[in-house]
């Protein structure tokens, strides 16, 4: 069912960029700012373990320098069947954790030495799986695919109302071209960022089945969304979406405010493990 409601998305997202791009002439405009958005991002996927980790200002450590998570990770991903992937930590206080790169064979599993000191083994072990699941699901590519879309549909819109429309003898109707340059960008975005909700609980439950044990991950959600809110973390905002619970939870948005959330709320999350444990 989720990886449905992902196609029906990036459907929606199509959909779009077509209807669109069909202002600027036909096809033509909408593969330009496909083109130019796509060379943007693919830019930030292939160097996205080393930015990332940059702006965390994480650090990669090896077995002997981190014995035990090392050792964590190397068994859970083996119960995944993924490569070794490489593993960093980031000086920060608050409990969190992320993982980047542009395939398994070039991943990063990070987490925080807050969520080290804070959460039980058999927890961490579930944050953990929940990192590896997004390797396995590779959500780094999805999402970089998603977001390329988004920013053609931004382009392409801007272009349009700087521009005109799709024939010279036709009048531009500046009220559709401000619309266009408002309400275009902006459903782009919410369905990108529902992409990434939907991917949360993807990795979740997928992350679920790799430690065996729902519930050490719902208590490590629980954990994480209060140390976030109580314990300030300095990141880019481009990074946030990463982590597995919003690091800047303390501006995070409620109720109709969710929809421009990149992360569900982790009571819905919970509640999702939750079911998980008794099936």
């Amino acid at each position: 069912m989720n990886n449905v409601k992902v196609f029906v998305l990036m459907a929606g997202l199509t959909g779009l960029v077509v209807a669109i791009g069909g202002s600027l002439g036909g096809g033509q405009g909408a593969l330009v700012a496909l083109f130019m958005s796509a060379a943007m991002n693919l830019f930030m996927y292939w160097g996205s373990s080393t930015m990332v980790l940059r702006s965390y200002g994480a650090q990669v450590v090896t077995a002997q320098e981190a014995p035990e998570l090392y050792a964590m990770v190397d068994r859970l991903r083996q119960r995944a069947g993924l490569p070794m992937p490489t593993v960093a930590i980031a000086p920060h206080d608050q409990p969190n954790a992320f993982a980047t790169g542009r395939n398994p064979e070039h991943s990063v599993v990070c987490v925080t030495r807050g969520i080290m000191r804070m959460l039980s083994t058999d927890e961490l072990e579930g944050v953990v799986a929940h990192e590896l699941a997004h390797i396995k699901n590779r959500d780094m590519l999805l999402q970089t695919i998603a977001a390329t879309m988004a920013g053609a549909i931004s382009n392409i819109a801007q272009f349009a109302f700087f521009f005109g429309g799709r024939s010279d003898d036709e009048e531009s109707n500046p009220v559709a071209g401000i619309l266009m340059l408002i309400v275009a960008p902006v459903a782009a975005m919410l369905i990108q960022f529902a992409i990434s909700r939907q991917r949360e609980f993807k990795a979740d439950a997928v992350g679920a089945e790799i430690c065996g044990r729902p519930l050490s991950l719902a208590g490590a959600l629980t954990k994480l969304e209060m140390g976030a809110r109580r314990i300030p973390m300095h990141v880019a905002p481009s990074a946030a979406p990463l982590a597995i619970v919003n690091p800047l939870a303390a501006f995070s948005l409620r109720g109709a405010g969710k929809l421009f959330s990149t992360h569900p709320p982790t009571e819905e999350r919970v509640a999702a493990l939750q079911r998980l444990s008794t099936e």
